[in-house]
């Protein structure tokens, strides 16, 4: 397949989508992991993907979340930043997946997984469209549709969110808001 066939591909996989399932750790955080001497856990979130959730909401695909941790700061994320469905503690993030997709009413290829490590290769693998960052495995970056130029906490998820709206022609409309912004400023 040619890389024009390989665009076009990924355009009709990024049109169908309705819902952006995303994993925590590497994705919207860069992995790290911190853990103070009181055993409270630390997370990073990079300000960037939070905006680019919020237009995403707004251009009217959802969110989820399907992490294998369990996180007081990750929930609070997910109520800031418009993402509908919220699991955590997930040990079979397939059966997550099948969950979600029955109850959102939704059909596996309107909903992508973001993912950076092989537990979340299995809802990749029935998702429509399967992203990945680049520092993850070789294996789960062989079977991902798209594999973004910014790292896991470091934007991966904006740059998911606009490619979504390019995609789907919404991208304009939410970006009008700020230059309208900025000409009645000037």
């Amino acid at each position: 397949m040619s890389s024009a066939d390989n665009s076009i591909d990924l355009n009709q996989r990024l049109q169908k989508i309705r819902l952006l399932i995303l994993d925590v750790d590497g994705v919207m955080t860069d992995g790290g992991l911190t853990i103070g001497d009181d055993g409270q856990e630390y997370k990073t979130f990079h300000s960037h993907d939070g905006l680019g959730m919020k237009l995403l909401k707004a251009s009217g695909v959802s969110m989820a979340i399907i992490t294998g941790r369990t996180s007081n700061v990750v929930k609070k994320r997910a109520e800031t930043t418009g993402v509908a469905h919220f699991y955590q503690g997930v040990e079979d993030k397939l059966l997550a997946f099948h969950d979600l997709v029955k109850s959102s009413g939704l059909q596996p290829d309107q909903c992508a997984f973001m993912g950076d490590d092989v537990v979340d290769l299995p809802p990749m693998l029935q998702c429509g469209l399967a992203i990945a960052v680049p520092d993850s495995p070789a294996l789960l970056l062989k079977y991902a549709h798209y594999v973004t130029y910014k790292s896991g906490g470091r934007g991966a998820v904006r740059e998911v969110c606009e490619l979504i709206m390019q995609a789907q022609g919404t991208f304009d409309a939410q970006m009008a808001q700020f230059l309208t912004q900025a000409n009645i400023s000037n």
